[in-house]
C-alpha cells in the first residue's frame, strides 16, 4: 500500500522497523534476528495493520549485514509469507560498512525500496551521485534518512546540484537520536523544516508513540517497532512488535476521532 493509499483509508502509512542492526535477544527476546524470524515477525505485523517492513537481514552470528544473497533470499520468504507487505532495505553502514560496500548491495539486490542517510553517504563525495544515479536508473524508490537540519540542507543541496533525482524525494525524519538519554519528544519535529515531500517519523524511548501520533497528526507517515523502542508509555516492554503495532494503530484511531 502506498502512503497516499494508506491515507485514503484513513490512517499514515505504517512501517514497521522490527530489529534494527545493533539490538539482540539480550534486549528483548522476541527480537527477531534469524530469517525465519524476521518473516514470523512480518506477517505478524502485517496482521496487526502494518503496511510495510523496513529490513536488516543478520548473518549466521547474527550481526548487521549488507549481504546480498541474504538479502534476495529474505525477500523471496517475505514475498511468499506476506504478499500485500511492502518491504523495504537499509543500507545502514552501523559503522561497518563503506559508501562503496552499500553501492554494492544496491547495486546486486536492486531493491523496490531503500533507506539511505545522506550523512552516511557523504563520506565519499565520489561513490554518492553513483549511488543516486544507480537508484535511478534500476527504479529503486529511495527514502532519504534525515538526523536534524542539516542534514535536510546536504539533501536539498544535493536535489539543486542534480546528485540526487528529482523524483528521489522522500524522507525519514528521525527524532531525538542524539539525545540525551536517546528519549524522543514530540516537540522533536519542530527541528525539521516544512516538506511537501512524503515524509515519514521514527522516534526512540517512552514517547514514540506519542511522537508518531504527532507526527500522523501533521500529516506524516510513521515507522515503529524495536529498532527505535522496545517499551509503551509506561515503561512496560512490548510482548512483540506485533504487539506495539497493534498499539500504534489503536492510538491512531483515537487521533483521527
Amino acid at each position: 500500500m502506498t502512503s497516499n493509499a494508506a491515507k485514503a483509508s484513513g490512517r499514515p502509512y505504517i512501517l514497521v522497523a522490527p530489529n534494527g542492526a545493533r539490538r539482540g535477544r539480550r534486549d528483548h527476546p522476541a527480537l527477531p534476528v534469524t530469517t525465519d524470524e524476521i518473516i514470523m515477525t512480518a506477517r505478524g505485523c502485517y496482521a496487526a495493520g502494518a503496511n510495510g517492513v523496513h529490513l536488516h537481514v543478520r548473518n549466521a552470528e547474527g550481526n548487521h549485514s549488507l549481504d546480498a544473497g541474504l538479502y534476495r533470499e529474505t525477500l523471496t520468504e517475505l514475498q511468499r509469507a506476506a504478499p500485500g507487505m511492502d518491504v523495504q532495505i537499509t543500507t545502514e553502514s552501523a559503522g561497518v560498512f563503506d559508501v562503496t560496500a552499500q553501492f554494492e548491495c544496491l547495486k546486486k539486490v536492486q531493491p523496490e525500496w531503500a533507506s539511505i542517510s545522506v550523512r552516511e553517504i557523504a563520506r565519499d563525495p565520489v561513490v554518492a551521485p553513483r549511488v543516486y544515479a544507480l537508484c535511478a536508473d534500476q527504479g529503486t524508490r529511495v527514502q532519504h534518512i534525515l538526523y536534524d537540519a542539516k542534514d535536510v540542507d546536504l539533501l536539498e543541496d544535493w536535489q539543486l546540484k542534480g546528485v540526487v533525482k528529482a523524483d528521489l524525494t522522500d524522507r525519514l525524519l528521525v527524532l531525538g537520536r542524539y539525545s540525551e538519554g536517546q528519549q524522543s519528544d514530540p516537540a522533536d519535529l519542530d527541528v525539521f523544516p516544512f516538506s511537501r515531500s512524503n515524509w515519514m517519523v521514527c522516534a526512540f524511548g517512552a514517547q514514540e508513540h506519542a511522537c508518531l501520533a504527532e507526527a500522523a497528526r501533521r500529516g506524516g507517515d510513521v515507522r515503529v517497532g524495536f529498532e527505535n523502542s522496545l517499551t509503551g508509555p509506561g515503561g512496560a516492554p512490548w510482548a512483540d512488535n506485533a504487539a506495539s503495532v497493534a498499539a500504534l494503530v489503536e492510538t491512531l484511531g483515537r487521533t483521527e476521532t
